[in-house]
């Protein structure tokens, strides 16, 4: 038998309801997707840039960035694929915000990880 390591947390999130969550060992993988999504210093920049915004940014977040067009659009998509971001079209303009629920969970993930203490000193 497998003996999994699970975390039960009780947060509220952005409606003030109260949300259990469970995280499992398994969510490593989802930690290390929004790693890796967040490895870039232009994708923090978007991230930074959206978390700024009062509402979700209704616009060409193209003109935003001194990147290239197809620059900044792959890594909108990379952001989205991993879901730290939404992007809905509506008309010739998209609306991008940071998804609440996966932006939570990545803030809970980062937290349970950087909590553990490096106890053992390998190095001077």
């Amino acid at each position: 038998m497998v003996n999994h390591k699970v975390y039960i947390i009780i947060v509220r999130n952005f409606t003030n309801r109260k949300l259990l969550m469970i995280i499992k060992v398994e969510n490593i993988e989802k930690l290390t997707l929004f790693a890796k999504a967040m490895g870039h210093p232009t994708r923090m920049d978007i991230l930074d840039f959206l978390l700024k915004q009062e509402n979700c940014y209704f616009g060409d977040i193209h003109d935003v960035f001194p990147n290239a067009k197809a620059t900044i659009s792959q890594h909108l998509k990379e952001l989205k694929k991993v879901g730290l971001i939404q992007g809905e079209i509506e008309g010739p303009k998209v609306k991008y915000c940071i998804d609440k629920e996966n932006w939570e969970l990545a803030r809970l993930l980062f937290g349970e990880f950087f909590s553990k203490n490096a106890n053992k000193i390998c190095c001077d």
